[in-house]
């Protein structure tokens, strides 16, 4: 049976990809940048998770943008490890693809919700 909350199923998939992503740095040693990775790339759908029980739309509305922030955190990191030839350029448009893609929603959601408000 296929979910109908294609942002929960986006970030789960994002985040299953961060994690592949951190194993292969560490693998290389790369130790330092691969934690900055995990802990932005992972936060991103953790955030979006939490948002689901938020106490009110103040606080969605808080989780989200704390989200996007993350995204944008994971996408610089992303395309540093891009640009430095720690990821290879099919591994970095896939991530990039993935994480534009819930900037998108993210931007979305909180725009709509902050309408809602005024």
């Amino acid at each position: 049976m296929k979910s109908k909350n294609v942002l929960k199923d986006k970030r789960f998939t994002f985040s299953i990809h961060i994690i592949e992503q951190y194993k292969r740095l560490t693998e290389s040693k790369e130790y330092v940048m691969s934690k900055q990775l995990l802990r932005s790339g992972t936060a991103v759908g953790a955030l979006i998770q939490e948002a689901e029980f938020a106490q009110s739309k103040a606080d969605f509305i808080s989780k989200l943008s704390i989200s996007l922030k993350e995204a944008n955190e994971t996408s610089y990191w992303l395309e540093l490890l891009h640009r430095t030839q720690y990821i290879d350029t099919m591994r970095f448009e896939e991530s990039s693809q993935y994480i534009n893609e819930l900037i998108s929603m993210l931007s979305s959601i909180k725009t709509s919700k902050l309408k809602l408000n005024t």
